[in-house]
């Protein structure tokens, strides 16, 4: 089973690659956007769609190109959502039906601490009160590049929902060792009040995920 698999509920059509061995096509538009990218980028760029497409055909959609929007966010066919993500080693993509879910967000880091002054810069006060609680607990875990991690799938769960931005400091992530966490959203006039989510360490990766069902 694979790692999104762990973490996504069907009917999510859940792609993943640990490497960009195998060649992958890109549409036009898409070489548009890489045209003077260093080899690195357009690899894990490269792989990442591959990813997408092949979600796309489990779900019983032709192939498209996958093109960013206005805060970076990629455009999915009319009835997908869906959610990439790409780090050292790691390559996903996780989509849905539109009918089925109406978010889906999923994140990839090395599992290793964050550089010096991250956790710093992301963390509110409750999230740094609980870091010694969570270190006691499991010391394997790299707990700040986990938090850094769930933010980032909150965003990507919150961002099609809502078409607002949402800052570090506007969630407090509750990261708890049996492999969930929950986005308590912050904003005084938020659409969504959080998110539930789920998170696991496999080798030198680490991967959290949200979906957000349809009438949620």
């Amino acid at each position: 089973m694979t790692v999104l698999e762990q973490l996504l509920p069907p009917p999510i059509a859940a792609v993943e690659r640990y490497d960009d061995e195998q060649p992958v096509e890109l549409f036009p538009e898409e070489e548009l956007l890489i045209a003077n990218a260093v080899p690195k980028r357009r690899h894990e760029f490269g792989t990442a769609r591959a990813c997408a497409r092949e979600a796309l055909r489990d779900l019983g959609f032709g192939p498209a190109a996958i093109l960013p929007g206005p805060k970076r966010e990629p455009l999915w066919p009319e009835g997908v959502v869906g959610s990439l993500t790409h780090c050292t080693g790691y390559r996903a993509a996780a989509l849905a039906r539109r009918t089925d879910f109406r978010a889906i967000g999923i994140d990839a880091e090395p599992h290793a601490p964050a550089p010096d002054g991250v956790l710093g810069a992301i963390a509110v006060p409750a999230e740094l009160e609980r870091m010694p609680g969570l270190r006691a607990e499991d010391p394997k875990i790299c707990w700040d590049r986990l938090l850094f991690s769930a933010k980032e799938s909150t965003y990507k769960a919150w961002f099609p929902i809502t078409n607002r931005w949402l800052g570090f400091e506007d969630a407090d992530i509750t990261l708890r060792p049996d492999g969930t966490f929950h986005s308590r959203v912050l904003l005084a006039d938020t659409p969504v009040a959080g998110f539930d989510g789920r998170w696991l360490v496999q080798g030198d990766v680490l991967v959290t995920a949200i979906a957000v069902p349809s009438g949620s």
